[in-house]
């Protein structure tokens, strides 16, 4: 009997879409219980996942462009591609997390700026968090698509094309 191989296939939206709204729960809950004691919310979370973003969407255009081996393109080291598919993965969880707290953040705040003036001056970086985590998300999908290996012509269908022809 053999054992099975590991595999590891593409990101599955659901997982993506169930962590977020995991997310959003916890911070719905967290922030409404415990608003008063936290501190205005900082943009340095929000930054940080704006600037990885744009780095992997830049990782994600030129892998691409290596591996379908563009002219003036230097071929493209295996390891680094597995590398970059690692770190795609691990992106778009952590994002997909982070956009859910932050979401769920963004609706309570929303929700109370009205009633409370801190938490309209902590609407901004929220949202701000918000967006960069779907940025990221959106960049480490794109980097784990790049990363694919393009799909070679079988023999039956180079056969069924000359019989086309």
């Amino acid at each position: 009997m053999t054992e099975p191989q590991p595999t590891m296939g593409p990101t599955r939206p659901a997982t993506l879409i169930v962590s977020a709204l995991a997310g959003a729960a916890v911070a719905w809950l967290g922030i409404s219980r415990f608003y008063g004691d936290i501190p205005k919310l900082p943009w340095l979370p929000a930054i940080t996942m704006a600037a990885l973003a744009v780095s992997e969407a830049i990782a994600a255009q030129t892998t691409k462009a290596r591996i379908d081996r563009k002219p003036g393109r230097p071929p493209v080291d295996p390891l680094l591609v597995a590398r970059f598919v690692v770190l795609a993965k691990a992106s778009s969880l952590a994002a997909a997390i982070f956009g859910g707290l932050y979401a769920g953040t963004t609706a309570w705040l929303l929700v109370e700026r009205q009633r409370l003036s801190h938490a309209a001056a902590d609407l901004p970086a929220a949202i701000g968090g918000t967006v960069a985590s779907a940025a990221l998300v959106a960049a480490a999908l794109w980097l784990e698509r790049a990363c694919r290996v393009p799909d070679q012509p079988d023999e039956s269908d180079e056969v069924h094309r000359d019989q086309v022809s």
